[in-house]
């Protein structure tokens, strides 16, 4: 790298460094530690919950999907705009109106402390699992870009991630992810503006030449319903349901709109982020659809074409620009997960008993744990990697139907409650097998947990009275 895109980075990781430690003294408790306060402003919550689910992969290979294809992964965003106006409709009047600092208290509300722990630990086993090999894969995609070694590559993001989350807490980790969402967007636009003033075409012959081509389909009607994650109608039912359970059941997600004074901004952040996400992959695709032409198609390493483009063709000092938005999508990711497993830890496993310190403590050991994992499996780890990346969809339908049963008023036996869980999950290996497209398996997840629940429940019920019944 040159020596501008090596100052630029410096600049990027220090001030994040810098930001924390002095955001770091306004923390007095935990309520400040972990939810800001609850004086966050919607637009910073909203732009942090974009940050957040934006990983480096989707960085990098959400153009590498326009190159080598089209725009069809726009069928699933359009589905995550519905899904978070049914969290706002049926899950966030819930948090705000118990006033919760982990939304597994509601759980623990309803079907005991129990359950809630049982809830809070898939919750960190998913984390764990899901950030700590897309951790992983962040440090091999920084190795790529940058140079480094990865395990260099690792230890600088997670140390320097772990510095400011640990200092600021949340209200840190927000403003930095709306800074770092800026930098990779900037990213995005950055590239697009770069291709377009280098080629030898106008806008409209540029336009031509992708619709020839048919970069530019978004709907695709023509793929088998079931089996295929990119037809229309399991996309976006897929996008729903994945987005009503990651922004609904997912404390990382749902701790931003937490941290907002009230119900109407936190509704405004959450369906706000919808649209962001949106706006962002449309950004990206044509991005990767532009390289496509700027590259002439060139053969290159599947989901490397961005990094390729950047490392081959861009100058010095916009090549640094676009390191920094990949290092920012990367942080952000990993210090929502950070600060997110230590909360609940807290709230949920320690019943809320640690001070302002002790959290600290526990965010520390967290990212120790996440540069752990990374740093414990190689980049041949193909098969971990995509359990990794993958472990939401196997989780978040039984979280989803845990939720949706803690709505209805009828009691349920706490066997049947986490029979109906750990079985919802297990189904998802099951639908893995048989091929289904990973699209519907929260969906179909949550209709056998409640399945499970309401065929179980009264055959526990009846052996538990009849046990009672029977003399010693």
């Amino acid at each position: 790298m040159h020596a501008a895109d090596i100052a630029i980075i410096v600049f990027f990781l220090a001030g994040s460094i810098l930001l924390g430690l002095w955001q770091g003294k306004s923390n007095k408790n935990t309520g400040d530690y972990f939810l800001g306060g609850h004086k966050l402003p919607w637009i910073v919550a909203m732009l942090s919950i974009v940050a957040t689910e934006t990983s480096v992969l989707t960085f990098v290979s959400v153009p590498g999907l326009a190159y080598r294809g089209d725009w069809t992964f726009l069928q699933l965003p359009l589905g995550y705009i519905f899904g978070r106006v049914l969290v706002s409709v049926f899950l966030l009047p819930v948090y705000f109106k118990n006033g919760v600092s982990s939304i597994y208290e509601i759980i623990g509300s309803r079907f005991g402390t129990g359950m809630q722990k049982l809830a809070s630990v898939v919750f960190l086993v998913t984390r764990i699992l899901g950030d700590g090999v897309r951790f992983l894969a962040t440090g091999v995609v920084v190795q790529v870009v940058t140079g480094w070694s990865l395990p260099l590559s690792v230890l600088i993001i997670g140390l320097v991630t772990l510095v400011y989350t640990i200092s600021g807490g949340l209200k840190t980790v927000v403003w930095l992810d709306s800074i770092q969402f800026g930098l990779y967007l900037l990213g995005g636009i950055i590239t697009i503006v770069f291709i377009v003033l280098n080629l030898e075409a106008s806008p409209q012959e540029i336009y031509s030449a992708l619709a020839a081509s048919g970069k530019l389909t978004v709907l695709n009607t023509k793929g088998s319903l079931l089996f295929d994650p990119m037809t229309f109608g399991s996309a976006f039912i897929g996008g729903i349901f994945l987005s009503f359970a990651s922004h609904g059941i997912d404390y990382m997600m749902v701790q931003r709109v937490l941290g907002c004074s009230d119900l109407g901004s936190a509704r405004k952040a959450l369906i706000g982020s919808g649209l962001f996400v949106f706006l962002q992959f449309m950004i990206f695709l044509l991005a990767g659809s532009l390289i496509y032409l700027f590259m002439h198609g060139a053969t290159t390493v599947k989901d490397r074409e961005f990094a390729t483009f950047i490392v081959d063709y861009l100058p010095s000092g916009l090549k640094g620009l676009l390191l920094a938005g990949i290092l920012s999508a990367a942080m952000s990711t990993i210090a929502s997960s950070i600060n997110s497993l230590a909360a609940s830890t807290v709230t949920d496993l320690m019943g809320g008993r640690a001070s302002l310190n002790l959290s600290r403590i526990i965010s520390a050991a967290w990212a120790a744990v996440l540069i752990g994992i990374a740093l414990l499996f190689d980049e041949n780890d193909k098969a971990i990697i995509m359990v990794g990346l993958e472990i939401a969809s196997f989780t978040y339908g039984g979280l989803l139907g845990l939720f949706l049963l803690s709505k209805t008023k009828k009691h349920f036996q706490t066997a049947s409650l986490a029979v109906g869980l750990l079985a919802s999950m297990g189904i998802v290996f099951v639908l893995k097998h048989f091929g289904i497209a990973w699209t519907w398996y929260i969906l179909l997840s949550v209709i056998f947990n409640l399945l499970i629940v309401f065929s179980l429940d009264p055959l526990i019920g009846r052996l538990r009275k009849q046990s009672k019944e029977t003399p010693d």
